[in-house]
């Protein structure tokens, strides 16, 4: 029996595929090992996504090749789909496998070891993700998170936005069939799991390559699943928070009030110089509405700091935006300038000390946000799926999350059991700081 161990890098939709793979592997009878330790083979699902992601998962195949200098190294994912000349140039890489051949992953390999002895090469197989038309169907049984699956629902995009790179390593937008995402649904809830969280590269797109978006469609679908107590939708685009959509998923209670808008910069003009479709008061106008329709909603964005020209006003006016809003939560990104986008080729390349400086005071923006929203929540009746149990200050507690995506704690007593439940009660106060106290 080979062992194979296998390491993630990137997005919530590269851990799904890769969790995939593992139980593909595991099915044919391949032993799961830690990637720390020496394996047959190792698997590193590569990222792409900003210069310093391609650098990481160069190390990572570098680590493999030298924990063991024998194994099977194989590198998977938008890395080998952007830079597979590289990869085989560096000689560390014996098998190369593109995005949409990665449900095809266990014949690549065992073809591959079937002909080592005759090649001695590395071997690329990979397609033109652009010209790639259908979704590449990869069904999940189960997760590591025992409580919480994520289903991915489509493939690619077509914004092409200047400072990214994913459109090239992605492909445009496919659609996964929504009998095939229901069926895993079934089976996850069959398994017990209580929370879906709906990924992709841009779920906002779901079925707008059949014609028209379905996201709404399948959301109801989705609702009426036996077992399935959340539907958490991930990043969505500004755009398509309509009166209409806030209304008509409003209507289905297991859809959580947990929004991820992305946002990317608060001015106007930075916003063109990326090429995103919307200014900022169509932005404010989105979370508006859903504040319409869900009372204290959880907002959450993507900033990114220190975009190619970005003066001190501009700065300035994504500040003032962002309290404006007031978010649950921002994850704030320095700009990394990418190979192969346009913004790479833009004048004005800030320094890393001012891209430090400016993203210091917004994660700073961010943390008083998020105290301020989670302090409104003290006193208040949640529901909370309580997750795994953690000693905090040498005490026994169990963490969860409410539907807001606040992270809850009640302190247990010996033998109780709540894992996977999910228990109404009362916010008392602050554990610790993004931790709140449940009674």
């Amino acid at each position: 029996m080979k062992s194979v161990a296998l390491h993630n890098l990137g997005c919530k939709v590269n851990s799904y595929e890769l969790d995939v793979m593992q139980q593909m592997l595991q099915e044919k009878g391949y032993r799961i090992v830690s990637f720390d330790e020496p394996a047959d083979i190792y698997i590193v699902n590569t990222c792409t996504v900003t210069n310093i992601a391609d650098r990481k998962s160069r190390q990572m195949l570098h680590r493999a090749r030298k924990i063991n200098p024998h194994a099977v190294v194989v590198a998977v994912g938008c890395y080998v789909q952007t830079g597979k000349e590289i990869i085989v140039k560096d000689g560390t890489v014996d098998l190369a496998i593109g995005n949409n051949r990665k449900r095809d992953l266990i014949e690549i390999l065992e073809n591959y070891l079937a002909k080592r002895e005759d090649t001695g090469k590395a071997v690329c197989d990979v397609i033109d993700i652009n010209q790639a038309c259908d979704y590449e169907e990869m069904r999940l049984q189960k997760t590591a998170e025992h409580t919480r699956a994520y289903i991915k629902i489509q493939d690619g995009c077509n914004q092409f936005c200047s400072y990214c790179i994913i459109p090239y390593a992605r492909g445009r937008v496919r659609s996964r069939r929504e009998e095939d995402i229901l069926k895993e649904v079934r089976g996850i809830a069959g398994e017990g799991y209580k929370e879906i969280v709906l990924t992709g590269i841009h779920i906002s797109s779901y079925g707008t390559d059949r014609g028209s978006c379905e996201l709404v469609p399948l959301l109801y679908k989705l609702h009426e699943i036996e077992g399935i107590s959340r539907i958490r939708l991930g990043s969505l685009e500004p755009r398509i928070v309509t009166e209409e959509f806030a209304r008509e998923i409003s209507k289905m209670p297991k859809v959580c009030p947990h929004f991820h808008l992305s946002l990317q910069s608060g001015s106007d003009a930075v916003l063109r110089r990326m090429n995103r479709h919307y200014d900022r008061e169509a932005y404010f106008q989105a979370v508006a509405c859903l504040r319409r329709y869900y009372e204290d909603p959880a907002i959450t964005t993507d900033v990114i700091v220190g975009f190619p020209g970005e003066t001190q006003e501009e700065f300035e006016e994504t500040e003032e935006f962002l309290r404006r809003v007031r978010f649950f939560e921002m994850h704030i990104f320095k700009y990394s300038k990418r190979k192969g986008t346009r913004a790479a080729l833009m004048e004005g390349q800030l320094t890393e000390a001012e891209k430090g400086r400016r993203s210091a005071i917004l994660m700073e923006e961010g943390r008083r946000m998020s105290h301020a929203y989670r302090a409104g929540f003290v006193g208040r009746e949640v529901e909370v799926l309580w997750e795994e149990k953690q000693v905090i200050d040498g005490q026994d507690y169990w963490i969860g999350h409410a539907m807001q995506y606040i992270r809850a704690a009640k302190h247990t007593q010996d033998g109780e059991d709540l894992h996977n439940t999910i228990v109404c009660g009362r916010i008392t106060g602050f554990l610790e700081e993004d931790i709140m106290l449940f009674e």
